[in-house]
């Protein structure tokens, strides 16, 4: 099976330019992505908490996936600036939504907005089975304390304890989803983020089995703690449009280089013979934490862990360099005003640019 080697160059994409670069391991010259790389394959998204729990019990115990209960869910942490965790992870998740689709991935959702219920982690994790996902990504931010930390600060990916007691959920954890926590991890140092520094984290690794999601999800499953929101630095990089957007970068990198480059990856001739995805947005009844559609969660078998594949600093920290003008354009101040009619064609020219630096970068 033909590997890639995925490179930087997510920025523009994240964006809404697919510039996404995939070249061949050997020599061959890195191809224009065509948006249709991703085609038939699907990534469920859980965008950590949610925005009101109002009429919904947090406290109303439910399966976690070892034979006890847990909480249904819980408000999750306020930064230190203010804003809710909650936020942080649906702009992240937004923007790698966007990603993803421009690429030809179908992406299915938790939650559908940052205001309302987004349901229990049991129900969460029961979406992603249901989604027959090629990988579900949980995304999230920690906090260790009420106040200000400033001793404890980095990212970390939580893996479960294995084995987990229901079958499917232990092959694809031990499976896919460690192979793809590795390769999230391998994104996050590459791009210059710094593994966490408590906590019993291992090298941005940290194995718990009080998590339930883990333990209940049927298909691959990255956990992602993007930062300390009790940390000064971190807080102020969770909070900030620049910071989400590096963030969404790796993330979507990760993502991607599992997709494309992991033990189950289809084989180049597939991909460029895949019928280009839709990029509409799944109905609601089909996204819903409550939705009661069943499918049959793709097999898995354990894999070695990965060697990294994810671009270098430099390379992420000249093509970050590039994005800066882009998010100053019109006082950018929201997300959701990155692209749109006035800056579209500064959009395109960055990704010329990007291309031209990825093409030029050669293979790994």
């Amino acid at each position: 099976m033909n590997r890639f080697a995925i490179k930087a160059g997510l920025g523009a994409c994240v964006l809404g330019a697919s510039v996404l670069i995939p070249a061949q391991v050997s020599a061959e010259p890195a191809a224009t992505a065509t948006g249709t790389e991703l085609s038939g394959m699907t990534v469920f998204l859980d965008p950590g908490h949610q925005g009101s729990s109002e009429g919904h019990d947090l406290a109303q115990q439910v399966n976690d996936g070892r034979g006890n209960t847990k909480d249904c869910q819980t408000s999750g942490m306020t930064s230190l600036g203010g804003v809710p965790e909650h936020t942080i992870n649906w702009n992240v998740s937004q923007l790698v939504k966007s990603s993803l689709e421009s690429l030809g991935a179908k992406v299915v959702l938790s939650r559908q907005d940052d205001t309302g219920w987004g349901g229990c982690v049991d129900e969460r994790a029961r979406a992603a089975s249901e989604s027959n996902a090629d990988l579900a990504v949980s995304i999230h931010a920690d906090s260790t304390a009420q106040g200000e930390d400033a001793s404890k600060h980095g990212f970390h990916m939580i893996i479960p304890s294995l084995p987990i007691p229901d079958e499917k959920a232990d092959a694809a954890q031990s499976g896919g989803g460690l192979e793809a926590s590795t390769m999230m991890r391998d994104a996050y140092k590459s791009d210059g983020f710094v593994p966490a520094n408590y906590a019993g984290v291992n090298d941005g690794l940290q194995t718990r089995a009080d998590v339930a999601g883990p333990a209940l999800t049927q298909v691959p499953l990255v956990f992602v703690e993007m930062g300390n929101g009790s940390n000064k630095e971190d807080s102020a990089q969770l909070e900030s449009t620049d910071g989400q957007l590096k963030h969404a970068i790796t993330i979507t990198t990760g993502v991607v280089t599992y997709l494309l480059t992991g033990s189950e990856a289809a084989p180049a001739e597939e991909l460029a013979a895949a019928p280009a995805a839709t990029t509409t947005t799944p109905e609601a009844s089909e996204d819903s934490a409550s939705s009661t559609t069943t499918t049959t969660p793709k097999a898995t078998t354990p894999k070695a862990a990965p060697k990294s594949t994810a671009p270098d600093s430099a390379q992420f920290s000249e093509l970050m360099e590039m994005l800066a003008p882009l998010l100053e354009v019109e006082g950018l101040d929201g997300l959701e005003d990155l692209v749109n009619d006035k800056n579209l064609g500064l959009v395109s020219d960055l990704a010329s640019t990007l291309m031209a630096v990825i093409t030029g970068a050669g293979g790994n």
